[in-house]
């Protein structure tokens, strides 16, 4: 029977900042700085000044192989910093870094406002006020400047003085700072006090506030929840993603970032850059940038992107080493890229593929060029890029052969077309990475092309831009030579940005609607193809049969198009011209969606399923890709 990696047990408030203090609890060095503002510092002293709970903590007991960077908890004294922790604090940063710095640090909080102005501040508890049961606790809870003065008035009337030990006596307000040392305060306020005969009335009150408010601080027990060395790197990147809520979500990249970290190595520097010096995400988002875009095809891989391809290259490895040793099924370690590959990635093995695997994006975002996929909007799998992109960097020079590019584009059409890289993509990846290469060098075909299937009425469901095949028939229109019908210029990369193309109705869609034809039928991609703006606009919402007359007759601003010149134009998008004058809606439909079809076929190298189907919704075809494509 499995046994749970964790205790839970109450700690002592005090007991816990004083292992903060000297480093016995510190921080992974991933932590994000601390950022609570005055207001919420304010409220948790509230919290504890009651004895109400502020939430479990979460920590990881060090030795084992999640080996983090540590880091001392912000405003812990020097010496922390050679200090070896016995756990890291993996929940609860921002508790005891504002209860830290509030109550052991002695030193003015330097912290901000809630419209996020940076200021200084030390804390203190009006005694009165949080004895008083019809004053909200919060408002008992002060907070003043680093002069210790609470002015009015921009400043020019000060109603609250607490820059001597003396006034804090005479306006009873207890320093927060002083929670855990309440003797020292305690006998200086006696004597003080036994000056004068009012004593005995202020020591009551005083009484009742270090029984009523002051002992929840000493005797405050927070649950924590403590993982024990032996836990996995994968069961600690799942308990981010569950309990980091209360900002960006920790992944697998950030994780390894502070692995490698203890070993010395800056894996952030490679992504994100430093000191001046551009980073991988930088060097991907210009790849290949149009003049007058803010970035290139492969600017949306990500950092686990990245890693994703370089543990393929390192468990494929693993993987043959095993081999050579003699072992066989099971024995064989899987290759990879899924979290728990990454969490286990040496640092050695992303410092020996890191560049290798670089250069396969590189070289996948000049793949995607050739395929007339320009953009990230246009890309219909995101995730495909992955598995290109390794098997580009693995085959090496290979890809330059026209050949190579041939099947590599039957692969990846295969892939789009069968829509399969649309969820449970990990191990699809992985098979890819394998069987890819192999079947160039005249292997067996790849699975994604053995269980890709097309099916003719697909194209008549295919209406959202979400969709990857949808996307796909748009690049195949432009790859196989579609001209635009005004200017007859081929969608090269130049021509696609500089005449903002993009797909428009070939039957306008207000002609449609007059006709009471039903969105799903004129919206489907059949009646879609690659247009340039300008030419999109001098089709409007006439019937074909009338823009087509304008076309050719010309304007001021555009010549005339001969009917022969014009009717190529139109048969490069796969369409019948004779149809298309007549504005024969239907018989445009059936017969473009048989042009279509073979356009697909040749791609995939496969024959589309003709057979009738349960006709499905857009939606439904779509919900499983629609967070793994880039949506409009």
């Amino acid at each position: 029977m499995a046994v749970a990696s964790f205790k839970t047990n109450p700690y002592g408030l005090h007991e816990l900042l004083k292992k903060c203090e000297g480093g016995l609890l510190q921080l992974p060095d991933f932590q994000r700085s601390w950022v609570w503002d005055e207001d919420r510092i304010k409220s948790l002293i509230s919290s504890v000044s009651r004895g109400f709970p502020i939430g479990a903590l979460m920590t990881l007991e060090t030795g084992g192989d999640v080996d983090f960077k540590p880091r001392p908890i912000e405003g812990a004294p020097a010496h922390t910093l050679t200090t070896r922790p016995e756990a890291l604090l993996l929940d609860g940063q921002q508790r005891m870094t504002s209860l830290y710095q509030v109550s052991l640090r002695g030193k003015v909080v330097e912290t901000i406002t809630p419209k996020k102005k940076r200021v200084k501040r030390l804390f203190y508890i009006d005694i009165a006020k949080a004895l008083d049961p019809a004053v909200e606790r919060d408002e008992a809870i002060v907070s003043v400047g680093e002069d210790r003065l609470l002015a009015e008035d921009f400043g020019r009337k000060i109603v609250l003085d607490l820059t001597t030990r003396e006034n804090e006596f005479e306006r009873m307000i207890y320093p927060v700072s002083m929670v855990f040392n309440w003797d020292e305060w305690q006998k200086q306020f006696i004597e003080h006090f036994m000056k004068d005969g009012e004593f005995p009335k202020k020591w009551d009150v005083l009484r009742q506030f270090k029984e009523n408010v002051l002992d929840n601080f000493i005797h405050y027990q927070v649950p924590v929840i403590a993982l024990g060395s032996g836990t996995s790197k994968e069961a600690v990147c799942v308990v981010f993603e569950k309990v980091n809520t209360g900002g960006k979500a920790l992944d697998a990249f950030e994780l390894v970032t502070a692995m490698y970290a203890a070993d010395g190595y800056e894996l952030r520097r490679d992504w994100y850059g430093k000191d001046g010096a551009f980073g991988r995400q930088h060097r991907f988002k210009e790849t290949l940038r149009p003049a007058g875009q803010d970035s290139g095809i492969i600017a949306a891989v990500s950092n686990t992107d990245f890693l994703h391809a370089v543990s393929l290259f390192h468990t494929r490895e693993r993987r043959r080493e095993a081999e050579a040793a003699g072992k066989q099924g099971k024995e064989l370690p899987a290759v990879s890229g899924n979290r728990n590959a990454l969490l286990n990635l040496p640092l050695e093995a992303y410092k020996k593929y890191q560049a290798l695997v670089e250069e396969g994006f590189v070289r996948a975002a000049k793949f995607l060029h050739m395929l007339h996929i320009y953009r990230v909007f246009d890309l219909p799998y995101q995730t495909q890029i992955i598995p290109l992109a390794a098997i580009l960097a693995d085959i090496g020079a290979a890809w330059e052969h026209e050949a190579n590019r041939a099947k590599l584009a039957q692969w990846y059409w295969n892939g789009v077309f069968g829509e399969l890289y649309g969820s449970a993509v990990e191990s699809r990846t992985a098979k890819d990475f394998l069987e890819v290469p192999a079947w160039l060098k005249g292997g067996p075909l790849p699975s994604t092309i053995r269980e890709s299937t097309f099916r003719a009425e697909r194209l008549k469901t295919m209406r959202m831009r979400i969709s990857a095949a949808y996307k796909g028939v748009n690049a195949l229109l432009m790859k196989t030579g579609a001209e635009d019908i005004r200017s007859g210029q081929k969608f090269d990369h130049i021509v696609f940005f500089g005449e903002n193309v993009d797909i428009h109705h070939i039957f306008p869609k207000k002609w449609c609607e007059d006709r009471n034809i039903r969105p799903a039928v004129y919206d489907s991609i059949i009646n879609k193809t690659p247009l340039a703006y300008r030419t999109n606009r001098i089709i409007g919402g006439a019937a074909p049969s009338i823009y087509l007359s304008k076309l050719e007759q010309g304007d001021k601003e555009t010549p005339p198009i001969s009917v022969q010149n014009l009717d190529g134009y139109l048969r490069s998008h796969l369409i019948d011209p004779s149809l298309l004058r007549a504005d024969q809606f239907e018989g445009f439909m059936v017969d473009r969606q048989e042009r279509l079809l073979s356009l697909i076929e040749k791609a995939t190298g496969q024959s589309a399923y003709r057979g009738e189907t349960e006709e499905e919704t857009e939606t439904d075809l779509e919900a499983a890709e629609a967070e793994l494509t880039i949506a409009a």
